[in-house]
């Protein structure tokens, strides 16, 4: 590990524990900075209205931390919106967000979205399948963005069970975006969740950054700050376990596809071939293939947008 990264772990790498609520909120008071929360959801029912629910009691009610929660649904065929709406979410949903751009399946594009229906200085996003939620996953990640000015962006870290088994969940991490950052971006090796759903930001860098449209997007949001902003400007927080819904081995293969692609475009802008990724299932005696293309697609810099511009303006 890079001695610049060492220093990192101890200066930059904290506990939940190290800000209690109300110094965060002495901070926020204090610069007049505003909290948005964003989740994407898509088929989420379950879970969405407790991390709602959990939200606006702990951190809008009790202590006025959050001043909203947004959660766009990315075209739900479940009850996704109505239960978000009944916690008390403003529920947007991802075609409404620039309609004369056409939408397109994925995660990143959704939180790219995102900060078009959204007001906060500070934006924190939380996937929607947690389970057991804790609003120290948001009051964590928030607190240095509040209490640090050079802070620019905040990672959850957590351990991540697989089952009954400790430490076995971040498969695709372990598997394929350790390795690409430790060889690559040695600088963001002592991220402990690099690819995780939990994280925070100042709208500022947001605004500047490209958004893969995919699963990559928290892997080139990462390798994109530390470009513009540096490794200080960067923290993580420590906030217990993350227990959430896990995905089969396919969809694992489908995501680390799209990582693998988001590192490649990074490494080399160059002219490559559209890819595409073949597994394989079994059917009665035989193996069939099933070939799905790979994400590849990107979002300018929101700041780039004029619908955006124009919202800044007035």
């Amino acid at each position: 590990m890079l001695e610049e990264v060492e220093r990192w772990l101890i200066d930059r790498s904290w506990s939940v524990a190290d800000r209690p609520l109300h110094r965060i909120l002495a901070a926020k008071r204090a610069t007049g900075q505003t909290v948005s929360v964003v989740l994407p959801a898509l088929n989420e029912e379950a879970t969405v209205g407790d991390i709602v629910s959990v939200l606006r009691h702990d951190l809008v009610l009790q202590v006025p931390l959050v001043d909203e929660v947004v959660v766009v649904d990315s075209g739900s065929t479940d009850r996704t919106a109505e239960v978000a709406a009944a916690a008390g979410a403003t529920v947007v949903h991802r075609d409404a967000i620039l309609p004369r751009l056409a939408a397109v399946p994925g995660k990143g594009e959704v939180l790219w979205r995102s900060l078009l229906v959204t007001s906060g200085d500070i934006v924190c996003f939380v996937d929607a399948d947690l389970r057991e939620f804790s609003s120290d996953f948001v009051s964590g990640i928030v607190g240095p963005l509040l209490t640090e000015p050079d802070v620019q962006l905040v990672k959850a870290m957590y351990d991540r069970p697989l089952g009954s088994a400790a430490g076995q969940g971040g498969r695709v991490t372990e598997l394929m975006a350790r390795p690409l950052l430790n060889m690559h971006w040695p600088q963001l090796a002592g991220f402990v969740q690099p690819l995780g759903g939990e994280y925070a930001a100042r709208r500022t860098l947001l605004e500047q950054l490209p958004f893969p449209v995919g699963y990559g997007v928290e892997l080139g949001m990462l390798v994109d700050a530390l470009h513009l902003v540096g490794l200080d400007a960067l923290a993580q927080v420590d906030v217990g376990v993350r227990k959430h819904r896990h995905q089969d081995g396919q969809a694992l293969g489908r995501m680390a596809a799209a990582i693998y692609r988001t590192a490649q475009l990074r490494l080399a802008r160059g002219h490559l071939i559209r890819p595409s990724l073949t597994q394989f299932e079994r059917t009665g005696d035989n193996f069939e293939p099933r070939t799905y293309s790979v994400d590849t697609e990107e979002r300018p810099p929101m700041a780039e947008i004029a619908e955006y511009q124009a919202r800044r303006v007035a």
